[in-house]
């Protein structure tokens, strides 16, 4: 009977990742804006003002590289969560969710699927690592190990607010609170150092994502604020916190 059981999970878990997988397949435009915006921001904005911007002897744009990644991971986890509200929208969930399925198997299929989705982006970019000459490309994987902690993280965050939200556009006002101050407080455009305002610096050290971006940047360029020990540690805990937070708020759900 456990096995069964056991057995009906599990299927019920991939069955919700491939759902999540050939939603994500089928839109072309998510995945090309998802390409496209990160590649505007480092191109754009990175030889804008990099142009008069050297940090530790690195070109600004690969010095931000890292920081664009934690990025593209950022937004499109948090954002994963408006298809809770969809789905509720269109009666989709509810027929989840009278499936002879536990709520957090389902919750545990979402955050899978949206795990995957980000990865496959990511691994995109990583492609155009070669045109940042300071990044070391022994070091992509311990950089994609970070990524994917995260993007558990923050697909559960944005899974969570999903499910406390009805409405398309309260999502989007809660996300965009979240979201912006968790990008520009993480040094993904700025060095962590003594040279920020006290009142920055704490805020900074207080975003878990800062570790994120640090721990990337140490693997791809060997520039650390923090020992890879405490990056790893941050990012890993606030994966469980916000894993058990999310499954909870899921499971409650009306």
């Amino acid at each position: 009977m456990n096995n069964n059981r056991l057995q009906r999970e599990l299927m019920g878990i991939y069955a919700l990742w491939w759902r999540e997988f050939k939603v994500f397949q089928r839109e072309k435009s998510r995945i090309v804006s998802s390409i496209v915006q990160p590649l505007m921001w480092l191109f754009l904005f990175g030889s804008g003002v990099g142009a008069s911007i050297n940090i530790s002897d690195i070109n600004y744009r690969d010095y931000i590289y890292p920081g664009i990644l934690t990025m593209s991971v950022l937004f499109g986890s948090v954002f994963f969560g408006l298809y809770i509200v969809w789905d509720r929208k269109l009666d989709v969930l509810k027929a989840v969710l009278v499936a002879p399925v536990s709520r957090i198997s389902i919750f545990m299929g979402k955050v899978l699927g949206g795990c995957t989705d980000v990865t496959l982006q990511i691994l995109i970019l990583f492609i155009f690592s070669f045109l940042f000459p300071s990044v070391n490309p022994w070091g992509i994987p311990l950089a994609l190990l970070f990524l994917l902690i995260t993007s558990i993280a923050l697909v559960s965050l944005g899974l969570a607010i999903g499910s406390m939200l009805e409405s398309l556009e309260g999502f989007q006002v809660v996300s965009a609170f979240v979201v912006f101050p968790l990008f520009f407080l993480s040094g993904a455009l700025f060095p962590v150092d003594n040279k920020l305002p006290l009142w920055l610096q704490s805020l900074v050290k207080l975003n878990p994502l800062t570790y994120a971006v640090d721990g990337v940047r140490g693997a791809l360029l060997n520039v650390n604020t923090f020992p890879f020990y405490i990056d790893f540690g941050v990012i890993t805990f606030f994966a469980v916190i916000m894993f058990l937070l999310g499954s909870v708020l899921f499971s409650r759900m009306k």
